[in-house]
């Protein structure tokens, strides 16, 4: 194709309107200098510069041909022959009408063609098609094409013309891209920045200046030192250089800046990622900015709900485990300190340490507290509080007009100044309210460097001091009732060593933790040891099942009703029985004839309250030396006879008492002289580390020297096993038979006649004169003489006398008759029924009991210690009348 002229030409529109053109086509194929993104070139010789990769035209590619006189194709471009597919070769020569037009247009092509030779320019959109098959194995397709016309001359003169194509789908591409573009600077909510290779702002779209002040061309030219602290500012500007020249994306790095002329410190999620041109040149990097504060904000806020969260579940584990104040005290600083503050003391009132029954404190909050603990993660010193140091363990006040004195006065949290220069910046006094009793405070402390307490700090601080007061109150709670149940459970045992007729008697009783650091509550064990008539003693250990107050209670209940029961001298199983009806009755609104109702509805309709409790009782004889046990449940005594390994007696156990329905058994057990008996409760034996049966084993295995002193063998046996634990009561009651000796009982059968009266007075008086009894020997005849004749006038079968000579001297009189001795008053002009009376008065103490044959009736006289005045029988008589 000949050289192209550059003229300025004029033509017409299609519509038959003149435009004008600046420019031929040898223009529209000079490249244009770029200096710079968005940059216009100088003028000058600048003008005919090259123009590096990326320039507009790497984008449009704008192709060329030319049309000779005779409408045929004389020159073919290459960038021709990019888009329709056509080589130099194939397209020079033919007509372009008949060559890309669609036969149905051609014809309208054919008239434009000819007005264009004609002289005339044209511009408009014209589809094609490609006439033949692509290379490399294409399809021939259809497109839309841009053309502008332009007619010239050849050096001949002749009339032709030079075509500029452009593909429209490109043309459109490039419009969507700069929609694109438009929508990200212009409509964007987000801060965009485009920033060249000299770090510099190039582009900045309306959301960034909205913030930073000014139009988006303010921004043109300034630096990120312009926007940014300058140690900020230079993390941004290496990491900008390192995007530009590694090309690696940054996402989401967070920025920390200031808005111009504020205060407010505002925080940015920042994406950076490099720039290219068309050609792939980096041209700089894009700035993408969003505005986190908001989220930012509510993420401390979330995290410091989780950790407030966190606080309290650990507070509501660690705290309260222990029921001892100071314990306490201590485990709430030990989860506060580091965690929540940076020291902290609790002070408690002192008459609540004290245990006073009064509530803790004063109105005014002047009562004098004791401070309990100090936790500091900074420093050991004492806590300086309202201007004074306390250490751990002082009595003190806080002054009437201190922050802490209100706290207390007002059940209300205060902020405490801080001291100027000192090392505390926040402090919080927070009372400690359980069930609106104020029991103690807390303080709260901050050093200088760590965040001052805010108002979700102070609600933090109350939940946690209301939690710790609430466990603390709970401890004095716990306190009071655990010492009133020990009390009342000592006071329901016997005081000392009890003395018994025919029996060593030795007995140990351990509260549950009484060796623990963590008092548990009181159990509802207990032992007794009861004088019968007739020299015999009645043994007795039981466990009331469960603990506190209650179970010492019912200790207590169960307690006196076995000793009821057993002065009215009945058999062991007899009183198992009534025990059982008794403990049934205790969980029952209504008593025992409550639940006996109650046994006979379905187990689901009974919804009392049961009392459990396992009891073996035994009565010892120490004539015959013979001993009757009754078991309720309870664990087999142990015995050791002289010479012998200890034994575990086979006693059935029966049911426990308070379940009902079923009769106890009776065992008796001959005792040799020197025998040692022992009886316990279950926490002796058992533990949580060491099972039932191994605790038996140790038990028996621990009674390996019997002879020695009573009083030795318990503490041996307590030292040798595992006593310690502290999980239960322990109680141990152990004997060694000491039987009466022969001569000291005097044994008669008399027949039933009324010369047996006279023999019983003769039987008696030589007795007692054996015994060097002489001053109760007229008392003993008056008293024998009314009992054996009451045997004769209301009894059956012969008469047994017997005296009995111990402590003090007991009388028996047996007979086989049923019918129990009933004492009454005689009226003045009754001949009879005095003789009771006089036996009542003349006696230490009187009574009647059941035998398996029949009855007995007896009396006890003190004997004479030069002290004590025995009543003159002659006296006692005339008192009757």
């Amino acid at each position: 194709m000949s050289e192209i002229p550059a003229k300025a030409t004029e033509s017409e529109d299609p519509s038959g309107g003149a435009r004008s053109y600046t420019a031929s086509a040898a223009d529209a194929h000079a490249p244009r200098a770029a200096t710079g993104a968005g940059e216009l070139p100088a003028p000058g010789d600048a003008m005919w510069q090259s123009s590096p990769p990326g320039s507009i035209y790497d984008y449009i590619k704008v192709a060329s041909f030319s049309i000779g006189p005779d409408g045929l194709v004389d020159q073919w471009s290459l960038r021709a022959e990019q888009l329709f597919g056509l080589t130099a070769e194939q397209a020079v020569g033919t007509d372009p009408i008949e060559a890309f037009v669609d036969p149905d247009l051609r014809e309208q092509g054919q008239r434009k063609m000819a007005e264009i030779l004609d002289g005339r320019e044209w511009t408009g959109v014209v589809p094609f098609r490609v006439p033949e098959p692509r290379r490399r194995g294409e399809c021939g397709e259809e497109g839309l094409a841009e053309v502008y016309v332009m007619p010239t001359l050849t050096e001949d003169g002749e009339k032709a013309a030079v075509c500029i194509v452009v593909d429209v789908r490109t043309l459109r591409s490039i419009e969507t891209d700069l929609a694109a573009s438009q929508s990200i600077f212009g409509q964007s909510p987000f801060g965009f920045l485009l920033i060249d290779a000299d770090l510099r702002v190039r582009r900045a779209n309306k959301r960034f200046a909205s913030i930073f002040g000014g139009s988006p061309d303010d921004h043109r030219g300034k630096g990120v030192h312009d926007y940014l602290p300058r140690p900020e500012a230079d993390r941004i500007t290496a990491t900008l250089r390192r995007v530009l020249e590694t090309g690696n994306a940054i996402t989401d790095m967070h920025v920390t800046g200031y808005v111009p002329n504020t205060d407010e410190r505002r925080h940015w999620s920042v994406n950076l990622y490099r720039v290219h041109s068309g050609s792939g040149r980096p041209i700089g990097v894009a700035w993408l900015a969003t505005d986190i504060t908001a989220r930012r904000a509510a993420a401390r806020e979330a995290a410091a709900a989780r950790r407030n969260l966190a606080l309290l579940n650990e507070a509501g584990a660690r705290i309260g485990n222990s029921l001892d104040l100071e314990t306490t005290s201590r485990e709430l600083l030990d989860v506060v300190v580091p965690g929540f503050c940076d020291l902290a003391t609790v002070d408690l009132y002192q008459g609540l340490l004290a245990g006073d029954e009064t509530p803790p404190g004063l109105a005014d909050g002047s009562a004098a507290l004791r401070r309990v603990a100090f936790a500091s993660a900074v420093s050991d010193a004492p806590f300086v509080g309202g201007g004074t140091s306390v250490e751990v363990g002082a009595v003190h006040h806080y002054p009437f007009n201190s922050p802490c004195a209100d706290a207390l006065r007002t059940a209300r949290t205060q902020r405490v100044p801080a001291e100027e220069g000192g090392l505390v910046q926040s402090t919080l006094a927070v009372p400690m309210v359980a069930h609106d009793t104020v029991v103690g405070l807390v303080q709260f402390a901050r050093t200088k460097g760590s965040e001052p307490f805010g108002d979700r700090d102070r609600d933090l601080a109350v939940e946690l001091a209301a939690r710790a007061a609430v466990c603390i109150d709970n401890a004095r709670l716990y306190r009071r009732e655990h010492e009133r149940a020990l009390i009342l459970q000592r006071s329901l045992l016997p005081p000392g060593d009890p003395v018994a007729s025919g029996l060593d008697i030795a007995c140990r009783y351990r509260p549950g933790n009484s060796s623990s650091d963590r008092p548990s509550e009181v159990g509802g064990d207990w032992f007794d040891v009861i004088e019968l008539p007739g020299h015999r003693t009645a043994l007795v250990v039981g466990d009331v099942m469960g603990r506190g107050l209650r179970a010492a209670v019912a200790m207590g209940e169960l307690r006196s009703a076995v000793r009821t029961l057993a002065l009215l001298d009945l058999e062991p199983a007899e009183v198992l029985g009534a025990l059982d009806e008794i403990a049934r009755g205790l969980g029952a609104p209504g008593g025992v004839q409550q639940a006996t109702r109650s046994a006979r509805r379905p187990p689901e309709a009974d919804l009392s309250e049961v009392y459990l409790a396992t009891c073996i009782y035994a009565v010892y004889d120490s004539v015959t030396r013979r001993i009757t046990f009754a078991n309720a449940g309870h664990l087999p005594p142990v015995l050791v006879e002289p010479g012998e390994d200890a034994l575990m007696l086979d006693v059935p156990p029966g049911m426990p008492l308070g379940v009902g329905g079923e009769p106890f058994e009776e065992v008796d057990v001959d005792l040799p002289e020197g025998a040692l008996l022992a009886l316990y409760t279950d926490g002796l034996v058992e533990s949580r580390d060491h099972p039932l049966d191994e605790g038996l084993q140790a038990f028996v295995g621990a009674l390996t020297d019997p002879a020695r002193p009573l009083e030795d063998v318990c503490d041996h046996v307590l030292n040798t096993l595992d006593t310690h634990h502290g999980e239960d009561d322990i109680a141990l009651l152990m004997a060694r038979v000491q039987g009466l000796p022969s001569d000291s009982v005097g044994d008669w059968t008399l027949p039933r006649e009324p010369r047996s009266v006279g023999r019983a007075r003769e039987h008696a008086r030589g007795q007692l004169l054996s015994w060097g009894l002489e001053p109760l020997v007229d008392t003993a005849e008056l008293l024998v003489s009314e009992l054996v004749t009451n045997a004769l006038r209301y009894g059956e079968g012969e008469i047994r006398l017997r005296l009995l000579l111990d402590r003090t001297l007991v009388c028996e009189v047996w007979d086989s008759g049923l019918v129990q001795p009933r004492r009454r008053r005689a009226r003045d002009t009754d001949e009879g029924g005095r003789g009771l009376q006089l036996v009542g008065l003349l006696s230490t103490s009187w009574g009647s009991r059941r035998t398996p044959r029949g009855k007995t009736v007896w009396f006890e006289l003190p004997l004479p210690d030069g002290e004590t005045g025995l009543t003159d029988p002659a006296e006692a008589l005339l008192s009757l009348f």
